[in-house]
């Protein structure tokens, strides 16, 4: 656990597209950008950081409407966030970078590659899926606005909070749950209900898969509801060359329930990336 004070040193802020983003930078080498899940925040990757970032340069965002980062009142768009990333890309001059994102973090990634493919040097897919919400999961993403909106961001950690971590997290591990809920509880209501929308809006990224030509992790946790092995089993099958890593032990948040097993998948793909 990372404490606040440890945090507030690293923050870094820039003004990206009319709105401002937060940032931590830290080590030096090839550059990693994490892209976390929703409706969380940086310090999702706490793990990561302290991990990584003695080996490699380790970028965490606050995306638009998360954390520390502005959470406009309007319409939000995974194409908008991937120009937020592009445009920190653009920030810190540089032009490739490997990206690790997880859950709403792997649907921005393939937007972000859908426009920027150039960009990225290689990429992990966390506990994400390629498929658009069905009509069910775009009625869900507008019901949890809802809830939103009229009984705050605590009721929205009441219905993810199990969703995101497995039944022996929930019980055993109370100081990880805690954290959990107060990154949710930390974000805005315009920032939850704009990424709603966006997941909601998101296209079918199947096709693309077989096109996709940068290198590829794929990890998931073998407990994961909302994104389950057979939806990383079919990333793994139909992006060229893509690695699978199964995590045992871990739900939806694979990171931070078995932070040593996800921590070695990534440095052994960012490895093989740099070899």
């Amino acid at each position: 656990m990372v404490g606040t004070a440890h945090f507030a040193e690293q923050t870094v802020k820039a003004r990206i597209n009319g709105i401002t983003l937060s940032f931590n930078d830290q080590g030096t080498g090839l550059p990693i950008i994490f892209l976390h899940a929703f409706p969380l925040n940086r310090t999702l990757w706490a793990e990561q950081e302290e991990a990584l970032s003695s080996q490699f340069r380790v970028i965490t965002i606050d995306l638009r409407g998360h954390g520390e980062s502005d959470a406009p009142l309007w319409h939000y768009t995974l194409d908008q966030a991937a120009d937020d990333v592009r445009g920190l890309l653009d920030h810190l001059s540089l032009q490739q970078a490997v990206f690790v994102g997880l859950s709403m973090g792997g649907y921005l990634l393939f937007a972000f590659y859908r426009k920027y493919a150039e960009r990225v040097k290689g990429m992990v897919l966390a506990d994400t899926r390629p498929q658009a919400d069905s009509e069910e999961g775009k009625q869900a993403r507008f019901e949890m606005a809802q809830v939103a909106y009229k009984q705050g961001v605590s009721a929205v950690a009441d219905i993810m909070i199990p969703k995101l971590l497995s039944p022996a997290t929930i019980q055993t591990k109370p100081d990880l749950v805690r954290r959990v809920r107060m990154m949710i509880e930390g974000n805005q209501v315009s920032g939850i209900a704009g990424d709603l929308m966006a997941m909601a809006e998101r296209p079918d990224s199947i096709p693309l898969l077989k096109q996709m030509t940068c290198p590829a992790q794929i990890i998931v946790g073998e407990l994961d509801l909302p994104t389950p092995p057979s939806d990383a089993k079919l990333m793994a099958d139909q992006i060229p060359g893509a690695h699978l890593a199964i995590i045992p032990g871990a739900a939806h948040l694979s990171n931070l329930e078995q932070p040593g097993l996800f921590n070695e998948a990534v440095r052994s793909f960012v490895g093989n990336v740099m070899s």
